[in-house]
């Protein structure tokens, strides 16, 4: 499907507005968001039916040539297959006409990029993390969501409705005179809507295209280091010589206490039991519903500071170099992951990505995940062979510095800049101090290789894929495997 490319001088961004919607309004939302989880399952199973019926085929000694044909997965083929079986399908043959057209091809679109994504990564199309086949979503754990394209989706006159298809006019919590006033100048057009259920409230979100002039930075010569860390948040040194730190808010553990005396209550309640059937009493419900609260505002405020310091970085320097965490990886360190997953790592380099690019056509650079920013001496660039978590002061043996670790690995970082190729792009070990040599593995941290998971016989499609035959991956060319799916 070909990307849609917004005007010149034109950006797509979204707008999101907190819905207070009635009891029915509620009941009507959860139910286009379950019709579309029942889409997408439906058209999982579709797909894999044909998988398991050549699985089986082949047990039995079936010539290839006489298997069952591979079931199409493009959002065309299953919406066509949708449409005719819906009518006559127990799971929808008598409620599918209660919800929008729009919530069942979110299910089925969802589907469709779900197996697009696992066709790619098995043939080294995809980059990042291997991707398995789709699953099934579960009533209770899948998130409550649906899209609409197409029928009527407007904000009222009056700047305190939303209307969507078959929902009607939805009240807001907030007004929405800013996207309306952009909508009525002709600076903005509403391209769709998603409406979605999170930290327990609805949200209608809208996806506009919509004018927007670059701003002008206002400091476009100088560059910043950023360095992220668990003590201070964020350590910023420039290159006119200026060091800041933000201190780590640590909204998590300053709800622990509220935490563990909202938990405390909850354990106390008669909870849901699924192995017997057991329904959760009222006061728990309302002692959950307490404790989720608090989990709600945690994250809440915990957004709203990574959005103001990142603002406040994207519209002062010119030049931002961030490092290339492994925040997955440093999760995995029980002492400190609880202090890490708080403090956002990667929704602040996330931020900082668009809003340089998008808000302020700034540069941002990203320094090599495996760059010692903190083994680097500031002044001479001689590198330290080890350099332990627990020891926060740098002291150089060549030149003899004695700096604060985090102020130096934000110095290192602004000065990574000038060696960087203009424009947005990855930064490497710059050795900028040849004089200076680096001791055996100085240059390197520690990294963890795991063994690559193989294709497990039991799931869907197993060791029967086109894409998992050796043999035949030697014969067939890609575009060629791609169409027996």
């Amino acid at each position: 499907m070909k990307k849609f490319q917004p005007q010149p001088g034109f950006q797509v961004q979204a707008f999101r507005f907190a819905l207070d919607p009635s009891a029915a309004q509620e009941a009507a939302l959860r139910s286009h968001c379950g019709a579309a989880r029942a889409a997408y399952n439906w058209a999982v199973g579709w797909v894999e039916a044909s998988w398991w019926q050549r699985r089986a085929e082949e047990s039995y000694g079936v010539p290839e040539s006489e298997l069952t044909d591979w079931r199409p997965w493009s959002l065309p083929s299953l919406r066509k297959a949708f449409n005719a079986a819906k009518h006559t399908d127990p799971r929808f043959a008598a409620w599918w006409e209660e919800n929008s057209k729009e919530a069942y091809n979110t299910g089925l679109a969802n589907a469709a990029a779900a197996f697009d994504n696992y066709a790619k990564s098995k043939n080294g199309k995809r980059s990042g993390k291997r991707m398995g086949a789709p699953r099934f979503k579960s009533k209770r754990k899948a998130r409550l969501s649906c899209r609409f394209t197409t029928g009527t989706i407007r904000l009222e006159a009056a700047g305190r409705h939303v209307t969507l298809p078959r929902l009607g006019a939805i009240r807001t919590h907030e007004p929405t005179a800013k996207l309306l006033a952009r909508v009525q100048a002709g600076t903005a057009r509403i391209l769709s809507a998603t409406v979605r259920h999170e930290r327990g409230r609805w949200f209608a979100s809208f996806q506009v295209e919509a004018k927007r002039d670059l701003e002008r930075v206002a400091r476009p010569d100088t560059v910043v280091g950023i360095d992220l860390g668990v003590k201070a948040l964020a350590v910023m040194a420039d290159s006119a010589g200026e060091i800041r730190t933000v201190t780590n808010p640590g909204h998590y553990d300053r709800a622990r206490k509220q935490l563990r005396r909202a938990s405390r209550t909850v354990s106390r309640r008669q909870g849901p039991d699924r192995r017997t059937g057991q329904k959760p009493s009222r006061r728990w419900e309302k002692a959950n519903a307490a404790r989720n609260r608090v989990h709600h505002r945690v994250a809440n405020l915990r957004e709203d500071a990574l959005h103001k310091l990142t603002t406040a970085v994207a519209a002062e320097y010119g030049t931002v170099v961030i490092e290339d965490l492994n925040v997955a990886g440093m999760l995995r360190n029980r002492r400190l992951a609880r202090r890490i997953a708080d403090a956002g790592f990667g929704e602040i380099r996330r931020q900082l990505d668009y809003k340089t690019r998008q808000r302020h056509a700034t540069r941002i650079v990203v320094a090599d995940r495996w760059y010692p920013s903190s083994k680097t001496c500031s002044g001479c660039g001689a590198v330290r062979a080890k350099l332990p978590l627990h020891v926060r002061i740098y002291e150089c043996d060549a030149c003899g510095l004695v700096i604060d670790r985090d102020d130096n690995a934000a110095l290192n970082l602004a000065a990574l800049a000038a060696a960087a190729a203009t424009g947005t792009g990855v930064a490497g070990d710059q050795d900028t101090a040849p004089a200076v040599s680096k001791p055996r593995g100085a240059d390197r941290k520690t990294r963890a290789t795991r063994p690559r998971r193989k294709a497990e016989a039991g799931r869907a499609g197993g060791a029967t894929l086109p894409h998992q035959r050796q043999e035949e991956a030697r014969d067939r060319t890609q575009a060629e495997a791609l169409t027996l799916w």
